[in-house]
């Protein structure tokens, strides 16, 4: 398992002081623990680029809070989709044949007419598979946060949230198979090569040389 934060690990305890005893849980439970981790490029990360995963989940994604804008505004609203459109074209490349993309995402106004999840997930090659309720209780020790520049240690309501489950459209999932099926289909060819080269290496003479 793989925690990620935005922040740097000088930065996280300072805005969320509550996240010490959480982090030094995760350590202990041998969580790998990622600093500075940006959901748009993730997949291009040093140590995330090479890791497949099963279910990749980001719980209330938030474009930022600021003081000229409310949750309303187109302007704040656009920025929102952007986050999840480079959430779900970074994590795809990060899943498993068969994983699964999570976002958890409240259901009312305007997140849940405006924000058009659904929407931009299909747009990324992606399949809605489930759309379930998002009970804290489910979740032992969870607590939300706010984020960002203002009151971001604070909790906010948790009504009406959803979990959207995506996984790759089957077509996305053809094309990684066969992807997959000619990396093995070469690695066995160059098996073979060297092995007939070994084989007639030993056939020559010791006054023979065999170029490769």
């Amino acid at each position: 398992m793989v925690a990620t934060s935005l922040h740097s690990q000088d930065i996280l305890p300072v805005k969320h002081w509550t996240s010490k005893a959480h982090l030094k849980e995760l350590k202990e439970l041998g969580c790998l623990v990622l600093h500075e981790i940006d959901v748009c490029n993730m997949n291009k990360h040093h140590t995330l680029r090479n890791m497949k995963f099963d279910i990749i989940v980001f719980n209330f994604p938030h474009a930022g809070h600021f003081s000229w804008l409310n949750e309303r505004d187109t302007e704040l609203i656009n920025m929102h989709r952007e986050l999840i459109k480079a959430y779900f074209t970074s994590g795809k490349e990060m899943l498993k044949v068969g994983g699964e993309i999570h976002v958890t995402h409240r259901n009312d106004y305007p997140y849940n007419n405006r924000w058009k999840v659904k929407k931009i997930g299909k747009q990324a090659g992606l399949d809605l598979k489930e759309k379930v309720e998002f009970l804290q209780a489910n979740y032992p020790g969870y607590h939300n946060k706010r984020g960002s520049n203002i009151n971001c240690n604070k909790k906010f309501p948790l009504r009406d949230f959803y979990t959207f489950k995506f996984t790759l459209k089957m077509k996305s999932l053809g094309v990684k198979l066969a992807m997959k099926t000619q990396k093995v289909q070469a690695v066995i060819q160059i098996a073979l090569l060297l092995k007939r080269r070994q084989r007639n290496f030993c056939d020559l003479s010791r006054d023979e040389y065999l170029l490769i």
